[in-house]
């Protein structure tokens, strides 16, 4: 990596007119944004179809792309909807995503936009060339057909709406067309971009359908054991995630082949990939089906370095981050090191004991990629409000703060990152911002109000930018 910083958003936190982030103008806006400013790194989170909680962490498909973030402008331009249609799908609320408004009528909106296209063969010769999009549009396509119902309950696995399937097929085309040209500008003006892999699927996806020898479910296609954490700092009882989890003999038979295919999926689509709780590559947390929390798990052996050795093969010049968090022993340590990946360094965990923490500035190390907190992480605001007297005075201390009110101390953490020697330093937008834990875009744990988040063009235009400015030009990033 060379020395550089970025801002992580996720494109459905992009302002915009049309209830939620997307691949129109302003994602090139905020690609000139970030030039302007000197940072060089857009950082997004998963973009999957979500679950019923908004979440792109247990999607449908590994592979399939959101149907929201298709720019209904586009549609227009393309003579594919009409003045009022493009009218009818503007928003309401501009600072949250209309999640429940997207859910009842963008699909109808891309159905009349695939009824009225007339790029066939050009549909046609994507979803030939990709055959897990293809199986995605399958199984979305079953998926309704059977009543929306998951698909170990389906009484019928032969495609019958053949509409459906061509709109499934069309609304990949189209998203995966956008994204191309928004990436291609950002590269063009010297940005990369960064994607994230959820290191689990969701039972109910096309990725466990299709490949069920891959997993361990019983005979029906249930998990028998679930992914998840044990207790920790986001949660007293752990995380139950509830994803099935990998059958790794198996996956090794043919070197892990689905894996692979992921990986190059997500390098065409992005310049560098965070691969989201790498530390299950060494082991992983494992509890049964029949708990209703964490708690009670146990620890079994993941793939190893022959898991990184068979992603990295063909992508050593690619940014591959490991997402090192969590509850990590010598042995993840070890991994992480032996992979050559950076591993994470978030400021805030760096306060949570007496010790001397790698996640303090100090002790972090150039192949690392140093952030103020993640999608997960409360804002640099809201972590000194809402953390006890003695952690926040260690803190302000750390930073140099010479008294007064601490609500102005957020840009001394910031320093602290960009003057680290870590080779990438990443904020989230809401601490470019400097705002509180009401801009967080989620809480683990905690299954509904997340990931609504969205900032306006004021906001950004109001911004401390010359700071910002002042601190990629005196730390050389």
């Amino acid at each position: 990596m060379k020395r550089q910083s970025g801002i992580l958003m996720h494109i459905s936190s992009l302002y915009g007119d049309y209830s939620i982030g997307n691949f129109g103008k302003n994602a090139k806006e905020f690609v000139d944004f970030l030039v302007e400013n000197g940072f060089s790194v857009w950082q997004v989170l998963p973009f999957t179809v979500t679950d019923e909680y908004n979440s792109p962490y247990k999607s449908f498909s590994a592979f399939g792309g959101n149907p929201y973030f298709i720019d209904p402008e586009k549609l227009f331009k393309d003579g594919l909807i009409s003045v009022q249609d493009l009218e009818n799908c503007k928003q309401i609320t501009p600072y949250s995503c209309e999640f429940e408004r997207l859910s009842k009528e963008r699909m109808s909106l891309l159905k009349k936009a695939y009824k009225n296209s007339k790029d066939h063969e050009a549909i046609r010769g994507f979803i030939a060339s990709h055959p897990r999009i293809e199986a995605f549009c399958r199984f979305m396509t079953l998926r309704e057909q059977n009543g929306l119902k998951p698909w170990q309950e389906w009484e019928s696995e032969e495609i019958s709406d053949y509409e459906l399937l061509g709109t499934w097929q069309f609304i990949q085309y189209e998203f995966f067309t956008q994204w191309a040209e928004i990436k291609a500008y950002a590269n063009s003006k010297g940005v990369s971009i960064i994607g994230d892999i959820p290191i689990y699927v969701s039972d109910d996806s096309c990725d466990v359908w299709e490949n069920r020898h891959l997993f361990d479910i019983d005979e029906k296609g249930y998990p028998t054991l679930v992914a998840g954490v044990p207790p920790d700092y986001f949660a007293e009882d752990g995380q139950l995630w509830g994803n099935p989890l990998y059958n790794w003999n198996e996956m090794k038979k043919d070197g892990f082949k689905w894996w692979r295919e992921r990986i190059d999926h997500s390098l065409e689509m992005f310049d560098g990939v965070r691969i989201d709780h790498f530390r299950a590559i060494e082991s992983y947390w494992a509890v049964d089906a029949k708990e209703t929390t964490a708690r009670n798990g146990k620890w079994i052996k993941g793939p190893g370095m022959d898991f990184v050795n068979a992603i990295k093969a063909g992508h050593e010049d690619k940014l591959i981050i490991a997402e090192d968090l969590g509850d990590i022993t010598d042995e993840v340590r070890t991994l992480v090191e032996e992979s050559g990946f950076p591993g994470m360094r978030v400021f805030q965990f760096g306060f949570l004991d007496d010790g001397n923490s790698i996640h303090m500035p100090h002790n972090y190390i150039k192949n690392s990629v140093a952030y103020s907190g993640t999608h997960d992480n409360n804002t640099i605001f809201g972590f000194l409000w809402e953390s006890d007297e003695y952690t926040r005075r260690r803190a302000l201390d750390y930073c140099g703060f010479s008294g007064g009110d601490w609500g102005g101390a957020s840009p001394l953490f910031l320093r602290a990152i960009f003057a680290s020697v870590s080779d990438l330093a990443i904020i989230p937008v809401q601490d470019f911002l400097m705002y509180g834990s009401d801009t967080r875009i989620n809480t683990p744990g905690v299954a509904k109000g997340n990931w609504s988040y969205r900032v306006t063009k004021e906001q950004l235009d109001n911004a401390n930018k010359e700071f910002f400015k002042s601190l990629n030009r005196i730390y050389k990033r």
